[in-house]
């Protein structure tokens, strides 16, 4: 049986966690051994959003700040705060083309790009199942 993705599926990318005061997370997970190894404040809605890539070990933890009027939902989550998890592909636009094709329900209109990273990254997100967010994700 052939697979969603099957030649274009690199693996976890990151998780990603909203957080509502970033310094504070940065120095917690810090704790754990993870290390910055990307930063970037970019702007959002009527605020921005800050974000810190935290890396240990092969695992990336995205940790990012939205405006502060979105920090009050977050803080009154009952079950935390995690909001996605990342794949990585080779191909974004051909992931986004199969995942349409399959009938998959896509957040995005298209795959978006992002100044991460050294280039830059794409990406798109699905609703799986229960609502949870599966973004995918390709550095470029």
């Amino acid at each position: 049986m052939k697979t969603l993705l099957e030649n274009n599926f690199n693996g976890l990318q990151h998780i990603g966690i909203p957080v509502t005061k970033i310094q504070r997370s940065v120095s917690f997970y810090r704790r754990f051994g993870f290390q910055p190894v990307m930063e970037k404040t970019f702007p959002e809605g009527d605020g921005e959003t800050t974000a810190f890539m935290m890396q240990r070990a092969g695992v990336l933890l995205e940790l990012y700040q939205p405006p502060a009027n979105q920090c009050e939902a977050l803080r009154n989550r009952s079950d935390g705060p995690v909001d996605h998890i990342a794949f990585s592909v080779t191909d974004i636009q051909a992931a986004f083309d199969e995942m349409q094709a399959d009938g998959q329900t896509i957040i995005e209109a298209g795959p978006v790009h992002l100044d991460f990273w050294e280039n830059g990254c794409k990406y798109f997100a699905i609703r799986g199942p229960d609502g949870e967010k599966l973004e995918f994700n390709q550095i470029l």
